[in-house]
């Protein structure tokens, strides 16, 4: 099979780092071909300079052997290359045809032909085999529902690369199989595919080949028929990793001290739940899509009504009707939706870790930027941030290093009682593993973790005790003596 693409020696600097380092490696034509490496590792930078997103500071990309320059991201998708994003952009007030095809809306003279944007809306859509109208309105959808458009939207035109960056962190398990079978479509029709996860099960599944980076670098190339795991990984980090999380540390969870007690708590999504943290426990739920986990810990911290029930921290009952009386409090959350609901773009690491406790900045009415500076520098090297820069805008950053800057934050606070909404979400296994040590020290120290996660091997891996939810409602509480994968789903689709 001939190369169909070829990176040529790309090396890409930004000011203070070498994102890439003379990266060289090729593509076949209709190949499902993944790229994979630690958070920072390039893969981002890699498909930004692919999809036109900025150029390369030297080297070249060819198609079909002809150097092809792109003058940006309009320009790679008018010549064919799409892409599927993480992180879900949609405009939420319009329609999802009107989202599918803003900026090359079909017209009927002057005005907008929006019959024939829904009827093509729809045929779209049915090649995903989803129950989503084009006239939904986007803000209506689900998570999943989003990422499912935004796939129907790389499908829109004559495509001959798609690219897909952790396209499966918000879809169920159906949703999963569906985007599966569409992949293995689009293969068969030529279309050649890459694919970004960091999910090994998934590359093994669907990848024909996978190619590896490590600190900017290219290290291998793969065949996923003729490889193992423990070998990507090595290539991946340069050491042998877990792929499950373990605790290294003994539990330090203090039975006779109760951190957080809720008591009945209901709102519009979830009843009558009741549950105790204890200090230096890491609590896990766990729970399928729409079990209620999430809005149960968004009730607590104030950032969504609750209708009932009774929050008590250090036996002092809690009314927190916003998130900012939940931090007073000392309650913090690391939101799974990092990019809306974690850090602020346009600012620097140093500032998104200050954000929740000006106050402690202060030198009588002005802010101290000397001591923003060296909190960040503190924090950052205890969260193991890469580059450990205060003045780093954060934006820049990777998945994993943008969740150790969210980490680090609430570490500059007052907190006791720390929420981990899918923790490793889309993060590499370096990534997660170094995630796991700081929850670990953070117990040791008194913190009181709950951690939600989607990943069984996690929870149990991580937790003390798992909460498992369903519809709503508690469904079992579950010591770590008696964990087990078949238990515990068994309480998640069952529910008794």
């Amino acid at each position: 099979m001939a190369a169909y693409i070829e990176f040529r020696h790309i090396t890409k600097v930004f000011p203070g780092q070498k994102a890439l380092d003379d990266v060289s490696f090729s593509i076949n034509r209709g190949e499902i071909h993944a790229i994979i490496g630690e958070n920072g590792a390039g893969k981002s930078t890699l498909l930004n300079i692919l999809h036109g997103a900025f150029p390369a500071t030297s080297g070249e990309i060819t198609f079909d052997g002809k150097p092809v320059h792109f003058s940006g991201t309009a320009d790679a998708i008018k010549f064919g290359i799409a892409k599927v994003h993480q992180e879900i952009v949609s405009i939420p007030e319009m329609t999802v045809a009107e989202n599918l095809f803003l900026g090359k809306e079909p017209t009927a003279g002057i005005f907008l032909n929006k019959r024939k944007m829904n009827a093509e809306a729809e045929r779209i859509l049915g090649r995903l085999q989803t129950d989503i109208r084009p006239t939904d309105r986007m803000g209506s959808l689900s998570t999943g529902q989003k990422q499912m458009v935004a796939i129907a939207k790389a499908l829109d035109g004559n495509v001959k690369l798609i690219s897909f960056d952790e396209p499966t962190s918000s879809l169920s398990d159906a949703e999963v199989k569906v985007l599966f079978d569409i992949i293995a479509d689009l293969k068969k029709s030529g279309i050649t595919i890459l694919y970004i996860s960091h999910k090994m099960s998934e590359i093994f599944s669907i990848c024909d080949r996978a190619t590896i980076l490590r600190d900017g670098k290219f290290i291998n190339t793969v065949q996923m028929r003729s490889t193992t795991r423990d070998e990507i990984i090595h290539d991946m980090v340069g050491r042998d990793v877990s792929l499950f999380a373990q605790r290294t540390i003994p539990s330090q969870c203090q039975k006779d001290k109760v951190t957080l007690e809720v008591e009945n708590l209901s709102g519009e999504m979830f009843h009558n739940v009741s549950f105790q943290l204890h200090k230096g426990e890491i609590l896990g739920f766990f729970g399928l899509v729409g079990a209620g986990r999430t809005e149960v810990m968004r009730g607590i911290y104030g950032a969504d009504k609750v209708t009932g029930g009774t929050v008590r921290l250090n036996g002092k009952t809690l009314k927190c009707s916003s998130p900012h009386d939940a931090i007073k409090a000392g309650i913090a959350l690391i939101s799974e939706n990092r990019k809306e609901e974690g850090i602020v773009p346009n600012l620097n690491n140093m500032d998104n870790m200050a954000l929740p406790c000006l106050d402690k900045f202060r030198s009588a009415m002005l802010i101290n930027t000397h001591k923003k500076y060296e909190n960040a520098k503190d924090k950052g090297g205890k969260v193991g941030l890469r580059p450990n820069d205060p003045e780093f805008m954060t934006m820049s950053l990777s998945g994993g290093n943008a969740q150790k800057v969210i980490l680090a934050r609430w570490m500059s606070t007052d907190a006791t009682v720390m929420i981990f909404d899918e923790p490793t979400k889309g993060i590499d296994i370096g990534a997660k593993a170094d995630i796991y040590h700081l929850m670990e020290q953070m117990a040791q120290e008194g913190m009181s973790i709950i951690m939600i996660s989607s990943e069984l091997t996690e929870v149990m891996g991580m937790s003390d005790r798992i909460l498992v939810m369903r519809d709503g409602r508690l469904t079992a509480e579950i010591e770590r003596g008696q964990f087990s994968e078949e238990n515990i789903l068994n309480y998640a689709v069952e529910g008794e």
